[in-house]
This record gives structure tokens, sequence and C-alpha cells, in this order.
């Protein structure tokens, strides 16, 4: 009797289908190993976007160190008594400016976060001339509320368009009741200043008209961000609390910061009424509001040679622009980058 043969699917075969599993094996990705490194490249991003308001605040203050240290100085000799008003007007402008946001979007936001991004917004101004540091951090905040693309541009558009409108509507006031308008017209350019401006918005008007004509795609998203715009227009105009969010807040916003203003010149012994103070800053905000400088220098300037054309001396309109300057914008900076950072570290914006 011959000895039995061995079965087949017992012997080892390199070639046969128990070696498909080893190959297999050999092929498959390493997924434990791969997963921590992904970790903690996301956890370095994130390190690195709260980093960055803390370093360009360091670099502000670094870059401005004279102006700076200028400030705190005036600050430091000014009457005491006045500066405490000034500081409650600095906080009121956050309060004014949520409430503009809130009355522009008819989603109910959440108060706190909200008043707190538009603290933190104030740091991303340094960056972004022309407002579009706190545009970005706002739209940042409202995606974050679940808000689409198209409906939280069209509320940031509306805000703007109410900031201005109601600016406007308050200088036209102040220009009726202050007899001191008259002395603005020495601040006016000379026509023929006037004509690189008048150049310069006619071609950025027609090229504007060609772009939207010619080219399709812009032509479909400018429609559609109008017509999401109109009608959140008409449904926050439906809405009494809105209309009074909106427009109160836009009223109240250049008042507080006038009335800023004022009061770091009183401090200072600029000698001027408050009606003539408020209605400077809010025609040199009006006339250079929309020059894209960054941290408002273009306001400034104009700011101090509105006060001096009101009377003020040269030096203490500076030093008291400065210290609006110091107090509104360069002490609020680090906290408002700190609470910037802790926004986007919680994935707030």
């Amino acid at each position: 009797m011959s000895p039995p043969s061995p079965s087949p699917s017992l012997s080892p075969s390199p070639t046969g289908p128990r070696s498909a599993p080893a190959d297999a094996t050999a092929l498959r990705p390493p997924l434990p190993s791969a997963r921590p490194a992904a970790r903690g490249a996301a956890r370095a991003v994130r390190l690195a976007l709260c980093l960055a308001p803390l370093l360009l605040a360091a670099g502000w203050a670094v870059a401005n160190r004279p102006v700076v240290e200028e400030g705190v100085r005036r600050l430091l000799a000014a009457d005491p008594r006045w500066l405490p008003a000034a500081v409650g007007f600095t906080c009121l402008t956050w309060v004014a400016a949520a409430c503009v946001r809130q009355g522009a979007l008819p989603d109910p936001l959440p108060p706190g976060l909200l008043l707190a991004s538009q603290f933190a917004a104030g740091a991303a101004n340094h960056v972004l001339p022309g407002g579009l540091g706190a545009h970005a951090v706002t739209l940042r905040f409202l995606r974050g509320r679940g808000v689409p693309l198209d409906r939280a541009t069209a509320s940031i558009g509306l805000y703007a368009l109410a900031r201005s409108s109601a600016k406007a509507l308050v200088l036209l006031v102040f220009l009726a009741v202050s007899p001191a308008w008259r002395r603005l017209g020495e601040l006016v350019p000379d026509g023929r200043l006037l004509v690189p401006f008048a150049v310069v918005g006619c071609g950025a008007a027609v090229a504007a008209g060609v772009l939207l004509t010619v080219v399709r795609p812009v032509r479909q998203a400018v429609t559609g961000l109008l017509r999401c715009a109109l009608a959140d227009v008409r449904a926050v105009h439906r809405r009494p609390c809105r209309v009074l969010a909106l427009w109160g807040g836009a009223v109240a916003l250049p008042l507080v910061q006038a009335g800023a203003l004022a009061c770091v010149g009183a401090s200072l012994g600029l000698g001027l009424p408050w009606q003539q103070v408020v209605l400077a800053q809010l025609a040199a905000g009006t006339a250079v509001g929309a020059v894209p400088a960054p941290a408002g220098l273009a306001v400034d300037a104009a700011l101090v040679w509105t006060l001096v054309a009101f009377g003020a001396s040269v030096a203490v309109a500076t030093a008291t622009v400065i210290g609006y300057r110091v107090l509104v914008d360069g002490v609020p900076l680090v906290p408002g980058a700190v609470v910037l950072s802790a926004l986007i570290r919680a994935r707030v914006v």
C-alpha cells in the first residue's frame, strides 16, 4: 500500500491563492501612522492662524513706535477726568457696530459672540485697508453661524450702505444747525486737483460697466447677489426691531466716535466746542473715508487739518488725533488680537 499523497490545499505554493493575502497586506497603506501626521499638520495650521494676529499686532506696534509713544505720553499728561468718558464712547462703538450687523440680517445672531467678533474685527482692520479686515472677520463669523455666502455678503453690503447713508445724513444735520460749516470751504481743494479724481472715478465706473456687460459669469454673480440683497432688505424692513437696530446703530456709530474724539480733545485742551469737533470728525471721515489707507491714515490727516481750520493749534490738534487713535485703535489692538485668536481657535470665525 502506497502512502497517502498530501492534499493540494495543504501544500504551500508561492504562486497559489495563499500568497494573495500576504501581498495585499504588504500593499495596504499604513493608516495608523498617517492619521497622526494629518492631525499634526492641521494643528500646526490652526496654531499659525492663532498666532498671526498677535504677530501682526506686534509688527504694527514696532512700525508705529513713535506714534504710540507720543500718544501714550500725551494721554498720560492729559486731564484724567475726561478719559473714562472717552473709554465709554469707545466701548459704545462696538455695541453700535454689532447692532448694525444684526439689523442688516434677518437671521438672529448670538449677541455675545457678535459683540466679540466686532471687537476682534478692529484688530483685523489694521491689516487690510478700507474696513476690509472687519468685513472679512464678519463674513467668517456669519458663515460659521450657518448663513449662506450670498446672504452674508449681502448683509455686509447693506451694513456699509446703512453706515454711509446715516453718516451723510448726520453730517447734513450738523451742517444745517452749525455756523462753523463756512470754515470748511477753506479745505475744499482746487478745481484742478479734482479733475484727476473725477477721471479715475469715471474710468472705474466705465470699466465696471464693461465688465458686467461682457463677462457673463460676473454679471450672473452680481445679479444673483443683488437679488438676494433686495430680498433681505425687504425682510429686514418688515421687522421694526431690525429697522431700529440697523438705522439706529448706523446713526449712533458716528456720534459715539465723535464723542470719543471730543472727550480726548477736552482732556488735552483742544479749545473747540463739541459741535465743531463732531462736525470736523464727520466731514473728514465723509470726505476721505473711501481712501484705501490702513488704520485710517488719510482720515487722520484730514481730521487734523479740519480741526486746525476750526481754530485749534496744529500741535494740539495733532496730539488730539494721536491720542484718539491710540485710545480707539492702539489700546484695544492687543486685546482684540487675543480675542480674534480665541475665536479662530474655537472655530467661531
